[in-house]
């Protein structure tokens, strides 16, 4: 039997996030290994069109997860998830992902499009954003901890790279040494 003959019975020919009847198709919820049953959902038009482009989102259309958030189809749940946490500020949506429970691997395929992750972005003390190779210069003289002497103010710090759990500090060299850096020390050079 098709993928898509099945999904039409499992959902009795609804969408399985909205319930409309119209524009039904297969929807593959990514990533996955290989297309199956329990990795599909079958949804109408106006539900792909809102997840696959942000731009279109009507948080109003999406009322209807208080109902299919409970769903026992693991493509369905992480949808849910998904969608919440996008529209979380919206407020509503927050009380319905604290009652929603997800099975640890369905946590993990959930957020595996980064989906629900925090992006933290290193900035220096003007609040411009640092990449890991920039050059940035030290706007203080700053005493290195271990090392023995003072990178000076206007110190130039070649080909830093982000200390990715913490946002406020960078690593560079100064006097052939490496050092770690808060950004609130360091100015982008252009």
């Amino acid at each position: 039997m098709k993928i898509e003959a099945v999904l039409k019975e499992r959902s009795s020919a609804q969408c399985e996030l909205c319930q409309a009847s119209d524009a039904l198709q297969v929807y593959q919820v990514e990533p996955v290994d290989q297309q199956d049953v329990e990795s599909c959902a079958y949804l109408c038009g106006t539900c792909r069109t809102q997840i696959d482009d942000t731009s279109l989102t009507d948080a109003n259309h999406w009322r209807c997860l208080n109902d299919s958030m409970w769903s026992e189809v693991p493509a369905v749940k992480v949808l849910a998830w998904r969608l919440l946490t996008r529209l979380s500020e919206e407020g509503w949506p927050q009380a319905l992902l604290d009652m929603m429970y997800l099975e640890d691997n369905q946590l993990k395929w959930a957020k595996a499009t980064g989906e629900g992750t925090e992006v933290v972005f290193h900035t220096d003390c003007h609040g411009a954003k640092l990449e890991a190779g920039d050059t940035v210069t030290l706007v203080k003289d700053l005493k290195v901890k271990g090392g023995g002497f003072t990178a000076k103010q206007g110190t130039a710090v070649r080909s830093i790279s982000l200390v990715h759990d913490n946002p406020s500090q960078i690593e560079g060299k100064v006097e052939s040494q490496r050092i770690v850096i808060l950004t609130e020390y360091v100015k982008k050079s252009y």
